[in-house]
């Protein structure tokens, strides 16, 4: 049993000593980053692209109106 605990302290320290600090410190930058929120740059861009979503999703029900019209078992597999 000594021998398993003197096999894994060598280990177990590096982990303590390296591992362990550079996590907790990328984990607190990380969640800080996150709790900042959106920049307003970053607010424009999302907000540009839910208009185009949803210009897009208008376009696309007009084409299947129209195709509806001029072709209705499009849809038909």
């Amino acid at each position: 049993m000594s021998e398993l605990i003197y096999a894994l302290s060598g280990p177990l320290k590096i982990f303590l000593l390296l591992v362990v600090p550079i996590w907790l410190v990328l984990h607190y930058r990380a969640k800080r980053y996150l709790d900042q929120g959106l920049d307003e740059q970053a607010r424009q861009r999302l907000e540009q692209t839910l208009a185009q979503a949803e210009q897009l999703t208008e376009r696309v029900a007009t084409l299947e109106r129209l195709l509806d019209q001029e072709v209705p078992k499009w849809r038909q597999p």
